[in-house]
């Protein structure tokens, strides 16, 4: 029963769909194969009780999306049945967007759920405070839009956008369901975009941020995004537990005077191979001294394991680790990210690296796409590793393997 609403809903659209003057769809099935990591506090915890965190379950899935529009009216609805080993199945349907849109002059008008997603980075967006989704999935991903209430202006070389995010939700709303403020100006000089950035969230308080791009040849682009926040919703660990703890060592806490920077290149030559290389720092990420800090109670927690302490005590605070993986909005403050791809007859494989100067840590990931008129093939390798006492290295998850056939209507 609690699909209903969202059924119903679903079912709304489709009508819609039905009569809509623009409609498409896809569908997509994918298996998903993931290895479990033999190190890290969740392997630890498994290893003194086992079964003390469910290993990351291989998945077989159907994806649907159906997006229309008609008259004043646009909506977009997925639906996901999902088949993992050893769990039961589920299913789901969201509506991803649904807004009502009308233009006036120059200007365009929208009020409702919608995905407005702002920046110029691949890898990493600093200023991207509406939409704020998730970078670098393993396949494209149907991204559920924010409810909003929107103002924007246009002309040949400028963009004014004002938006009210979450106009409903209360203070008490963390990280992108807050309610927020947000403005973007836009302006073209020859070949430069420039980008300004600003919000208010009524929690978070102030931030502001700028963007470049800019197409210095034929082959080479460069760009670079900054954002200054008053503070940023992250998970913290409490520095006031030690020993074994009686309930998760971290607090729902915010960083204070936060900077995210980003920059970055994409070169693709006459072959049409492509390379593109970026570096950031965030400061809302746990810093080195904080996975220090990690590690240590990590190895304190191990420590244990020999002495007269209750072992599901032990495990339970070992698994709790990991929710230290939820931290912030990237795992270590400076990253770096390169990405080489080749485009040819309809195939385009690709190999990127995201690296972690900070202590070595490093995620591998090897894919290859093929797209023709109506169909599309997806298949790649994730792999997580680094030294012993890198984050990455000790991820519950080691590696992901993945299939999809997509089919587009």
């Amino acid at each position: 029963m609690m699909f209903k609403p969202m059924l119903m809903a679903a079912a709304g659209l489709l009508s819609i769909a039905a009569q809509a003057q623009d409609w498409s769809g896809q569908l997509r099935a994918r298996v998903e194969d993931k290895s479990v990591n033999a190190r890290g506090p969740v392997a630890a915890a498994n290893a003194l009780l086992p079964g003390t965190v469910s290993a990351p379950a291989d998945v077989a899935a159907l994806d649907a999306e159906l997006r229309g529009r008609w008259r004043w009216l646009n909506a977009a609805v997925a639906f996901h049945q999902e088949a993992s080993q050893n769990r039961a199945g589920r299913s789901s349907a969201d509506v991803n967007e649904l807004y009502a849109s009308g233009a006036w002059n120059n200007w365009q008008f929208s009020a409702g759920r919608k995905l407005v997603s702002w920046d110029v980075g691949y890898a990493f967006r600093p200023n991207d405070v509406v939409a704020q989704e998730e970078r670098r999935t393993l396949l494209s991903s149907q991204v559920r839009g924010r409810p909003l209430l929107s103002a924007e202006y246009f002309d040949a070389d400028t963009a004014w956008s004002l938006v009210w995010v979450n106009p409903n939700h209360r203070d008490h709303e963390r990280m992108g369901d807050e309610q927020a403020l947000a403005g973007r100006v836009y302006k073209r000089i020859g070949g430069l975009d420039a980008h300004g950035f600003a919000r208010w969230g009524e929690h978070t308080g102030a931030s502001v941020g700028t963007a470049l791009a800019w197409v210095a040849t034929e082959s080479l682009e460069l760009h670079g995004s900054v954002r200054y926040a008053q503070r940023v919703d992250a998970l913290l660990a409490n520095a006031t537990v030690t020993g074994l703890a009686r309930n998760a060592p971290w607090l729902a806490g915010s960083r204070s005077h936060i900077t995210q920077a980003l920059v970055g290149l994409s070169w693709t030559g006459e072959s049409r191979i492509s390379v593109m290389v970026e570096a950031w720092f965030d400061g809302n990420a746990a810093s080195t001294q904080d996975w220090r800090n990690w590690n240590g109670r990590n190895l304190q927690l191990q420590n244990l394991t020999g002495s007269a302490a209750p072992r599901q005590a032990v495990a339970g605070n070992l698994a709790w680790q990991a929710q230290g993986f939820n931290g912030g909005s990237s795992l270590q403050q400076r990253n770096l990210f390169l990405r080489m791809s080749w485009e040819h007859e309809g195939w385009t494989p690709a190999l990127d690296c995201l690296y972690h100067p900070a202590d070595g840590g490093h995620v591998l990931t090897a894919s290859l796409g093929w797209q023709g008129d109506r169909i599309r093939l997806d298949a790649g390798l994730r792999r997580y590793g680094g030294p012993p006492a890198s984050v990455l290295a000790q991820l519950p998850q080691r590696g992901q393997a993945y299939v999809a056939v997509g089919w587009a209507f």
